[in-house]
């Protein structure tokens, strides 16, 4: 099993022969992950592939979104002078740790805004490397992805060995 970031990776997303024409009878709306993955290999990043991670990247943001106006509200809330000081510093880290969190998001949300735009142009799902196909079930795993697991992991070894 090949590791990325020192951990192992594992397939565990399998082709279900069942289901590879669901697609052709099924709105976009309620497909599954299973029933895409199963889509046959030359109907890669068709119509229907391409409005099925549109929707799943378009959902993913407006779930980011969500949680960014969560955590002003929560932190408005917070604003509360806390005489002791220990139960300040816990409420001062709990805040770091959530805006630490929103910005990991933020940058999310820009790879989210990018791939919604390879969508539009055509190019989602193919490398930007090499040009060749991601696969599916690395875009099922990680929908703004735009290397190739190949690419991704000669990126990762020359950071490893010559740092950023």
């Amino acid at each position: 099993m090949p590791a990325a970031n020192g951990r192992p990776v594992m397939n565990i997303l399998k082709k279900d022969p069942r289901l590879a024409n669901n697609w052709k009878s099924k709105p976009v709306e309620e497909l599954t992950d299973p029933e895409v993955l199963a889509m046959p290999d030359d109907e890669y990043m068709n119509d229907v592939q391409m409005a099925f991670f549109r929707r799943k990247l378009v959902a993913l943001k407006e779930g980011i979104l969500a949680n960014a106006g969560e955590t002003t509200e929560h932190l408005r809330e917070d604003t509360v002078v806390v005489p002791d000081p220990a139960d300040r510093a816990t409420i001062e880290e709990e805040h770091a740790l959530e805006l630490r969190t929103r910005d990991r998001e933020r940058k999310l949300l820009k790879k989210i805004e990018q791939s919604i735009a390879r969508i539009d142009t055509g190019d989602y799902g193919y490398c930007d490397e090499t040009g060749e196909p991601i696969g599916v079930g690395r875009l099922l795993a990680r929908p703004t992805a735009t290397l190739s697991l190949e690419a991704q992991q000669r990126r990762e070894l020359k950071q490893k060995m010559f740092g950023d």
